[in-house]
């Protein structure tokens, strides 16, 4: 099998959608050899955030000398990417190689009268295989959606579990409310486990704290009072920091936004939990440079200047106000728009909260089939802002966005991060 075949593999198995549930990917990891209980994992959930948490926490584990895997989605611009070690994609090679093994055990699976894994459960199998093949020291997992059947809780133990910000998203999967969302990602809490959230929603704290009571988890809610910001711009953030007797001055970090200060302290926090405890070593000093070196593509990220060309994959309530909040930071004459929106997200939100905010806007569409038309997309923004067209295809969008800009204005895609990874190698190109 090569590279291509892989990818057809696991592409083949899209047709079978989500499914709820860990029973599949029980079977096919024992297949496997349970790849899974050899690692030593630090699981991460929540609405907003993962990623960047992700990164933060692997970031300083890297710098402190750590073999660390990490597992992201969805993927921004090339597949392999969801896969790394320290920073690097998995091969083409290898990613070939381990899938081979993977499509053995599925037939195999199928042979004996059991459903086919999901595309989500065969990348979960394809990773856990390359991170023990490697001997990672850590693997930080971030869960795909909800937590309690995401098919990363296959996982019987982890050194901690991570909660960022719990908002409305996925509801006809996850719930209604905050308190059954809430009950989803409190899912991955272990059995006596390490938790550290985020300052959550009454209703979303009351269902993560049933869940690490009925576990007998250390509960850890990340003290963001204890922030002291000192600036705060388009290129990032410096602050202080004190946790219990940890005291951290002018922290630096790279990304953007006050979110990501937030971020940032919480993968800060579960670094100073696991080393207080015993179970990693880690200096002040491989923490600060951490933070500092910490990059999240597609979040908020400026991928050219004059005019500024800001790409950002919110695609929720949470994450869009956290993109206009960041807007401020900016200085700009006229803010052009480029949006582009899957159909089952909050849209009627997005466009309402958004819209008003921009000079011109450019209605484009998601290279998928969950996207919404931008057609219909213009005619929702014209209630809030009159100044939208249209461009269908992505590169078109993208032209003409750079076409209607000026020096000083600002360049903006948001909408979705299935669209902003186009919209990245577009531009970079």
């Amino acid at each position: 099998m090569n590279y291509n075949e892989a990818l057809d593999f696991i592409n083949e198995a899209e047709g079978l959608g989500s499914r709820l549930g860990l029973e599949t990917i029980k079977k096919l990891m024992n297949l496997l050899g349970d790849p899974q209980k050899d690692l030593k994992c630090i699981h991460i959930a929540g609405t907003n955030g993962k990623g960047s948490t992700t990164s933060y926490i692997s970031t300083m584990l890297k710098e402190a000398g750590y073999k660390v895997g990490v597992f992201t989605s969805p993927y921004l611009e090339r597949f392999n990417e969801r896969i790394q070690i320290n920073g690097v994609d998995i091969p083409n090679d290898v990613f070939a190689r381990i899938t081979e093994k993977v499509k053995e055990k599925t037939e195999e699976m199928i042979r004996r009268g059991h459903s086919h894994p999901t595309v989500f459960e065969l990348i979960t199998a394809i990773m856990f295989m390359y991170f023990k093949e490697e001997k990672v020291d850590l693997a930080v997992l971030e869960v795909g959606l909800g937590g309690r059947i995401d098919s990363t809780n296959v996982i019987d133990n982890s050194l901690v579990s991570v909660i960022t910000t719990i908002d409305y998203d996925h509801m006809a999967v996850l719930g209604d409310t905050l308190y059954k969302i809430g009950s989803e990602k409190a899912g991955i809490i272990k059995e006596n486990g390490i938790v550290v959230s985020y300052p959550q929603n009454e209703e979303a704290l009351k269902a993560l704290l049933e869940k690490a009571e009925e576990k007998n988890a250390n509960f850890i809610i990340c003290p963001m009072s204890n922030i002291k910001i000192h600036e705060l711009n388009d290129r990032g953030a410096v602050y202080d920091f004190q946790y219990d007797s940890h005291k951290f001055d002018k922290l630096v970090i790279n990304l953007v936004g006050k979110h990501q200060v937030y971020n940032s302290v919480l993968a800060l926090t579960t670094i100073l939990e696991l080393r207080d405890k015993g179970i990693i070593n880690i200096s002040n000093e491989e923490i600060r440079n951490g933070l500092m070196k910490t990059r999240w593509n597609g979040r908020l990220e400026v991928i050219s200047r004059e005019p500024i060309f800001l790409i950002d994959g919110a695609h929720n309530k949470q994450g869009i106000e956290a993109l206009i909040s960041s807007l401020k930071l900016f200085n700009y004459d006229r803010l052009i728009l480029g949006v582009g929106i899957l159909k089952d997200k909050d849209v009627s939100h997005m466009v309402e909260i958004l819209s008003p905010l921009a000079d011109e806007i450019i209605a484009t569409e998601v290279d998928s089939p969950r996207k919404m038309e931008a057609n219909e997309l213009a005619e929702m923004i014209k209630k809030y802002n009159k100044n939208v067209r249209v461009e269908k295809d992505i590169r078109a969008a993208v032209e003409k966005s750079i076409e209607l800009a000026n020096k000083n204005d600002l360049i903006v895609f948001a909408g979705s991060i299935y669209m902003i990874g186009d919209v990245r190698k577009i531009v970079l190109s």
